[in-house]
């Protein structure tokens, strides 16, 4: 089947920015949200963005036109079953995931791609709640979706070889480079990652070094592009917390995954990162 039209749910920050890229690669997006105020908010960030790019010269007046256009907004799900591909981008809550698939299933021809941009949920479990587990799968971009090249496309037990051979080759028609793999909690990058901050709490935690430290010396010494604080900040520290303790969980209790007690302390106190105006460092809301 050849896409033509892709649904994102979800409007949020991956949501936008998902919607975002698609269009920019010619393909017509309706992006749902459970409400006109949030999913029309969202589409004027999206405006902004697009907007931004034709002032640094990255895209035509018309392109840049054309791209907004190609961008349309509901707040009924079952009007993502004229889409070929469907993109789960809503909270990382398994309970809100759950009715969004089966409700999208009931919905959408059997022939629709139904996939999730989970950063740590089991593919597995969220095909479940299906009917047709086959054609469900992961898709995870990662945050800045329109700039960040890489997306893990992700099997199920039950998913179809040809759900993932269509899903890489959508992703490679959006510019990404898709990597495919397992049903493994965290999947790649979120199960390497983890090390990377869990091992820099640890190391403030025991104060040989602070977060500006830890920071410093990964960007100047490593040539990481971002620390690990930096980048915690930039993702949500609630975010980057609940995919530890879901990692955790996942492989039953392991101690290398285990979170930290500050980091917890983190989200308790509200310091989210630049999305609440500060977390490890300070920002301007």
């Amino acid at each position: 089947m050849k896409v033509q039209t892709v649904g994102v749910v979800g409007s949020g920050t991956m949501g936008a920015g998902i919607a975002q890229i698609i269009s920019q690669n010619g393909f017509s997006v309706l992006l749902y949200d459970i409400n006109k105020e949030i999913v029309t908010r969202s589409l004027t960030r999206i405006y902004s963005q697009i907007d931004k790019l034709f002032e640094k010269g990255k895209l035509t007046e018309s392109e840049s036109h054309d791209v907004k256009t190609r961008i349309r907004t509901t707040v009924q799900l079952a009007d993502l079953q004229v889409c070929q591909i469907v993109i789960e981008a809503a909270p990382e809550i398994m309970e809100i995931k759950q009715t969004i698939f089966q409700e999208l299933d009931r919905h959408c021809p059997n022939e629709t791609i139904l996939a999730t941009n989970t950063s740590s949920f089991s593919i597995t479990e969220i095909a479940g709640f299906t009917d047709h587990p086959e054609r469900v799968a992961g898709l995870h971009f990662f945050n800045p979706a329109p700039l960040m090249p890489l997306v893990e496309v992700i099997s199920g037990l039950r998913t179809g070889e040809d759900v993932m051979e269509r899903l890489a080759d959508f992703a490679r028609s959006i510019n990404k480079s898709p990597v495919t793999c397992k049903d493994t909690p965290g999947f790649i990058v979120n199960r390497i990652a983890r090390s990377y901050y869990n091992e820099a709490l640890r190391i403030m935690g025991d104060q040989m070094a602070s977060p500006v430290q830890i920071d410093r010396i990964m960007t100047k010494a490593g040539k990481f592009r971002m620390g690990p604080f930096e980048l915690q900040d930039m993702i949500g520290v609630d975010i980057n917390f609940a995919t530890t303790e879901s990692l955790h969980q996942g492989f039953f209790g392991d101690a290398r995954f285990r979170p930290h007690y500050y980091q917890q302390r983190m989200v308790q106190s509200g310091q989210l990162g630049r999305k609440s105006g500060g977390g490890y460092y300070e920002y301007d809301r």
